[in-house]
C-alpha cells in the first residue's frame, strides 16, 4: 500500500496492513508500567485486534532496580493472561532488556527470551549509553543473538553523532522505530531523528510501544514524517520475518 504523494498524509491506522505483528508492546499485565491487570490487557488488546494487529508479542521491561523482572515472572503473567483470552487471539511474549551487564549474564546463560529465533529487543536509558555499550552488544553478538535496539529516534544523545548508528548497525544491531513517533508522540526533535533513520535507510522494524488504552487514540492521528514508503517497508519487513 503506497500512499500517493499529493494526497494528504494518512492516519497511523491506515499504515497497519491486515495480519500485522507488533513486536513492541506492554501488554502483559501487572510486571513493568504498562498495563496493570488483566481486564486493561484484555481491553487493549482488543482494541490493536479492530486495528490489525493479528500477532502481539508483550515485551515487558527487565531492568534491575525498576523492573525486576525474570523469565519466569514474565511467562507467569503471560500465562495469567492468556488463559482469559480467546483461544484465536496470537499472543506472544519477550522482554525489552535494559543494556547493562546483567544482559550479557543472561545472554552467555542462555536466560533471554527472544522476539524469534535470536532476535532480542533491548533499550538504553534516555539519559545517556552506557560508557561499555558496544562492547556488551559486540559479545551479545558473538553468543549468536541479534539485538535490535527499540526506539532509536528517542536516544537525543546519538543524534550530536550520527555516526554512532553506523557503528552500532556494523556490530550487528538491528533498529526499531516507534509508531507513534510518526506523529510527534514524544516531540518534534523525534519526528526529526525518525526523518534521519528513515532516509538513511537504518530502520529495520517497527512496533507500537504501546502501554496504556488510551494511547489507541494515536492511531487516528496524520503520520507527520515523509517518506511513507520506507515507513512501509520496515511495516512489511516486521510482518514477513515475525510472523
Amino acid at each position: 500500500m503506497i500512499f500517493n504523494l499529493f494526497k494528504s498524509k494518512p492516519t497511523l491506522k491506515e499504515l497497519i496492513p491486515e495480519g500485522f505483528v507488533d513486536i513492541h508492546s506492554h501488554i502483559l499485565p501487572g510486571i513493568d508500567d504498562g498495563t496493570k491487570n488483566i481486564k486493561e490487557s484484555l481491553e487493549l488488546i482488543s482494541e490493536m485486534q479492530k486495528l490489525g494487529f493479528s500477532k502481539i508479542i508483550g515485551t515487558p521491561h527487565t531492568y534491575q532496580g525498576v523492573h525486576n523482572n525474570t523469565s519466569e515472572t514474565i511467562k507467569s503473567s503471560y500465562n495469567k493472561l492468556k488463559s482469559n483470552l480467546n483461544p484465536e487471539v496470537n499472543i506472544t511474549y519477550a522482554s525489552e532488556y535494559m543494556i547493562d551487564s546483567s544482559l550479557l549474564i543472561k545472554a552467555k546463560s542462555g536466560d533471554l527470551l527472544t522476539l524469534k529465533d535470536k532476535y532480542i529487543l533491548v533499550e538504553m536509558s534516555y539519559a545517556g549509553a552506557p560508557k561499555n555499550l558496544h562492547e556488551i552488544l559486540f559479545e551479545i553478538c558473538l553468543e549468536g543473538f541479534i539485538p535490535v535496539i527499540a526506539h532509536p529516534e528517542r536516544y537525543r544523545f546519538f543524534f550530536k553523532n550520527k555516526n554512532k548508528f553506523e557503528l552500532l548497525r556494523n556490530i550487528g544491531c538491528k533498529f526499531q522505530i516507534n509508531l507513534f513517533s510518526l506523529i510527534g508522540y514524544y516531540g518534534n526533535d523525534v519526528v526529526d531523528n525518525s526523518y534521519f533513520l528513515l532516509d538513511n535507510e537504518l530502520i529495520d522494524f517497527v512496533g507500537s510501544d504501546i502501554h496504556k488504552i488510551n494511547e489507541i487514540n494515536n492511531f487516528n492521528k496524520k503520520i507527520i514524517v515523509p517518506k511513507i514508503e520506507k515507513i512501509e517497508k520496515s511495516i512489511e519487513n516486521t510482518k514477513v520475518l515475525f510472523s
